[in-house]
């Protein structure tokens, strides 16, 4: 296998350093760990001039480093992403940078991919989809649902539920990635540089997140990327941007259609009813229940401290996988761009096999068709 000389391109050897230093944190390998597990063997102080771009390995350490942390020489000698910068993550107390880490590295890998078949196909995206969108500030949680209608007309959606949050905002100019993320972690987002290109924005979930967090995840994500701060020191920024997510899943027009005004109470069938209705949790449709005005502060605060009050940890009446919301939940567009290049013979289909993560006789299987026994 040959392999580009490095050793002249400043750029591409800093981004070698820095992604040989990830994947080592991924892999939990200290240099002296990983320099007994190169094959051919080197240095741990070889290691160090690597990860600080004084030296270049050969190709066969290079080869040898990749098998060592598992990860593909695409990722180590990648050259579409230069950095994941502005990182917000979704994640327990208990992630660990080795998560972090982990998380990362995967991210990059696919996004390397992404990236690369966008520039096959000739497509350059907005480098700021919601420019034209974008607000300094919000003073209250009034201004706040104003704006999430201001949105919805903007992008023609009605007040009807969104059936996938996903495909809206791949539709919008957003890269949506799944991903399997070490466990402590829910999802990321962050604001990729980009080489030789314009920066662009990703929003990575974890697959094995329920559907309904994922929809808001992805609404309150969304928020950011609209909403820049809060004019208000009483109103603070996260909760703000969970305000816009139910204020965009659930219609206040709409969820008083369906549940009523100024109720006294409310069952647990018609809140399961509700949720599943919107594709959101119980405690996200007792929340709002309460914003809209439909149940009293006083009846979602009982609800919380009772029968409500483990609905934050644990999802009642979940919605399950391929089951309504779940069934259209799942990022598609790169799935398409991959096929597509394929259909015009831009990629090989070894290199489409290991861009989807399918055998190759799958691949071949979907070229040709079904053929008669």
């Amino acid at each position: 296998m040959a392999f580009i000389n490095h050793n002249n391109n400043r750029r591409e050897r800093t981004m070698f350093g820095q992604r040989l230093r990830l994947a080592r944190k991924r892999a939990g390998l200290s240099m002296q760990a990983l320099a007994e597990r190169v094959t051919p063997g080197v240095s741990a102080q070889a290691i160090s001039k690597y990860e600080a771009d004084k030296m270049m390995p050969s190709s066969a350490v290079l080869v040898g480093l990749s098998k060592a942390l598992g990860v593909s020489l695409d990722f180590l000698l990648g050259g579409q992403v230069e950095a994941l910068e502005a990182l917000e993550w979704r994640k327990t107390s208990k992630a660990s940078a080795q998560d972090r880490a982990m998380a990362e590295a995967i991210v990059i890998e696919k996004l390397e991919d992404y990236l690369a078949i966008e520039d096959i196909l000739d497509l350059h995206p907005e480098a700021d989809p919601f420019a034209e969108l974008r607000i300094d500030r919000v003073g209250d949680e009034e201004e706040i649902d104003a704006k999430a209608r201001a949105v919805r007309k903007k992008w023609e959606l009605g007040i009807d539920p969104i059936p996938s949050m996903t495909a809206l905002l791949e539709d919008k100019g957003l890269k949506v990635i799944e991903a399997d993320l070490p466990e402590r972690i829910n999802g990321l987002a962050c604001h990729v540089e980009r080489a030789d290109a314009p920066p662009t924005e990703v929003i990575v979930v974890a697959r094995q997140t329920n559907v309904e967090r994922k929809r808001f995840n992805l609404a309150h994500e969304l928020a950011h990327r609209i909403i820049a701060g809060t004019g208000n020191a009483a109103l603070r920024l996260e909760p703000a941007m969970n305000r816009f997510a139910g204020a965009f899943l659930m219609p206040s027009e709409h969820l008083i259609a369906e549940a009523g005004q100024n109720r006294h109470g409310m069952t647990w069938h018609e809140i399961m009813r509700l949720k599943r209705t919107y594709g959101v949790s119980a405690a996200a449709m007792m929340v709002r229940l309460g914003q809209v005005g439909i149940l009293s502060k006083a009846a979602v605060e009982y609800a919380f401290k009772t029968y409500a009050r483990g609905w934050r940890k644990d999802e009642p009446e979940a919605i399950g996988p391929g089951e309504g919301f779940a069934a259209f939940e799942t990022p598609q567009r790169f799935e398409r761009l991959v096929w597509r290049a394929l259909g015009e013979e831009l990629i090989s289909p070894v290199r489409a096999a290991q861009m989807l993560g399918l055998p190759l006789k799958n691949v071949e299987r979907e070229i040709r068709g079904p053929r008669d026994q």
